[in-house]
């Protein structure tokens, strides 16, 4: 899994050759989820506290997070971010 943070026990990924709209892969546990960069939809089952955690982190990272949907679609390597503190 092409992770790109971790915290928390969750884990942040991106996938290259994934479709549009962009969004990002959360695993914590047993639980999955994929969220949308630009709306927040999540598709999966996260706890609540997670979901809360990640939500976070993601409007701390949104223009990373939006470099990288943009570097993997061109072929490049995802940049890590920084775990939420």
């Amino acid at each position: 899994m092409p992770e790109i943070s971790r915290f928390l026990g969750i884990i942040i990924a991106m996938f290259a050759d994934d479709h549009n709209p962009p969004h990002l892969h959360v695993r914590y546990g047993d639980y999955e989820a994929i969220i949308t960069l630009k709306d927040g939809i999540v598709k999966g089952e996260l706890p609540r506290k997670v979901l809360k955690a990640v939500f976070k982190w993601m409007d701390m990272h949104r223009e990373e997070l939006d470099d990288n949907w943009h570097r993997l679609q061109a072929g490049k390597e995802a940049k890590r971010i920084s775990p939420l503190k």
